[in-house]
């Protein structure tokens, strides 16, 4: 049986500097409002999301596994797994690739 994964963007939340405008703001609130707007653009029930992978390059201060935070805020059902990928800049690209071998992987 043939599974269809589909990855519908690959985008990147802003980045700030230290104190700036973003110090305010948690990276999974960012992450949130980011997997909202992916979902609503793509049409995709949040109920449907089968798991969230999340590059994140500085998780210092974002409390645990800043991915399932993102997903609960984004609306994803919270029996949907989650997790964070932090390999400093290769976080984003990191996420992608993992997601891309769901297709090969059944």
């Amino acid at each position: 049986m043939t599974k269809l994964v589909y990855i519908t963007y690959a985008k990147r939340t802003a980045f700030g500097s230290f104190m700036g405008s973003l110090s305010t703001t948690a990276a999974p609130m960012l992450a949130a409002h980011l997997i909202k707007d992916i979902l609503q653009n793509s049409k995709i029930d949040p109920a449907l999301v089968g798991e969230v992978i999340l590059g994140q390059v500085i998780t210092g201060g974002s409390g645990q596994n800043p991915a399932r935070q993102t997903l609960i805020y984004a609306g994803i059902p919270k029996e949907v797994p989650g997790y964070t990928i932090n390999k400093v800049c290769g976080s984003g690209l990191k996420s992608v690739s993992t997601c891309s071998k769901f297709n090969y992987d059944g």
